[in-house]
């Protein structure tokens, strides 16, 4: 195996099929240094340009044939986490549930991931991240007031709420193992970690600062100070001057463009402020508002595309994009000053790796 870098440098990951956010999770802990094992169907076939399959190794296996499933086992043995992402009661019929397994390694962290959670009257039903943030209350906040809810892609319920509270969870146990040499079983639902994200806004009702109606709140595209804009050349630009000290200094910078009387910041100035400020971007294209107000405190920036955003000047100083593997893709975050991550190789295909696994492990 080659040396891998990261804080989770010789930590065991068996990871068992699943699609999103169980994968994602174990991509994290790959950039980390952990060593990942992707447990793949026989006969199956990987996709072609898996970013959350890199750095990672595939043994493939049939669990349902006695000489593969006595191969899982012994992973599972070594291994300090095992990822899955089955509905419920489906590890466990195939004789490797939870509490099976920490029987046989009582170090084990054993994380679920799914979208209802392990129990609850919805526990069994099929589901994908619009359904879990629908039921948790975010989906409801996020559109205009005029039409219905606007899905935020699947970052919300599959990867907020489910993969980096997964990973969180799989770290704290890893942590608390470390004093109590026993590890546990880490449940991760979608709709807990969607409603969590929630708290702020949970905040803001509690106080009367958002009522959490589309088309009502500070947040959601209401106010004239933090919306997007479309420009003369029909792209847009994103501005958020919230604080009064910025809110001026937009305007300041604005000049002769400004209206002699300014709209305010209440509720009752943002329909106002948004025509005001919506002809007023239209008059320039998003390079020329770029030039005038990008790098300052008016809080701005350009609505990239992903390609424009892999070649912003930031975006490169910083290498939030790399290319590896002939792709070009986010590298790894958060960093780390003494232990940085990194991309520990190109997505495996089917049972790429196995074998290496199987020895470097011990089986």
């Amino acid at each position: 195996m080659t040396t891998r870098s990261g804080p989770l440098r010789g930590v065991r990951v068996l990871e068992f099929p699943a699609i999103g956010p169980g994968p994602f999770c174990g991509m994290l802990l790959s950039d980390y240094g952990a060593d990942v094992l992707r447990i793949d169907r026989k006969g199956g076939q990987a996709m072609a340009n898996d970013v959350t399959a890199r750095g990672k190794r595939s043994i493939a296996l049939d669990l349902k044939d006695p000489t593969d499933a006595k191969t899982a086992l012994s992973l599972i043995e070594k291994a300090d986490v095992l990822i899955e992402g089955f509905r419920p009661g489906v590890m466990e019929r195939l004789g490797f549930g939870p509490d099976a397994m920490l029987a046989k390694n009582p170090r084990l962290v054993y994380g679920r991931m799914t979208g209802w959670g392990q129990e609850g009257p919805l526990a069994q039903a099929a589901g994908h991240d619009l359904n879990y943030i629908a039921l948790s209350g975010v989906l409801a906040s996020i559109g205009p007031a005029s039409g219905p809810p606007v899905p935020p892609l699947n970052l919300v319920g599959d990867y907020g709420g489910g993969s980096l509270y997964l990973a969180l969870g799989i770290v704290s146990a890893l942590f608390e193992r470390a004093a109590s040499g026993r590890g546990q079983v880490v449940d991760a639902a979608m709709i807990d970690g969607a409603a969590s994200l929630m708290s702020t806004s949970v905040t803001k009702l509690a106080n009367g600062w958002s009522t959490l109606r589309r088309g009502d709140n500070q947040l959601d595209g209401s106010a004239h100070y933090y919306r997007p804009y479309e420009c003369a050349d029909g792209k847009y630009v994103a501005l958020a001057p919230i604080e009064p000290q910025f809110y001026k200094e937009l305007w300041q910078r604005l000049g002769n463009l400004a209206p002699k009387t300014l709209p305010g910041q209440k509720k009752a100035d943002w329909a106002d402020g948004s025509r005001v400020l919506a002809e007023i971007f239209k008059t320039k294209t998003r390079d020329e508002w770029c030039a005038l107000l990008e790098g300052s405190d008016v809080c701005f920036a350009p609505v990239l595309e992903f390609e424009e955003a892999t070649e912003h000047p930031h975006m490169r100083a910083r290498n939030v994009f790399v290319r590896e593997f002939g792709l070009t893709q986010p590298g790894p975050a958060p960093r780390f000053s003494r232990t940085p991550g990194a991309i520990h190789g190109p997505p495996p295909a089917v049972d790429e790796g196995g074998a290496a696994a199987l020895k470097d492990w011990g089986v």
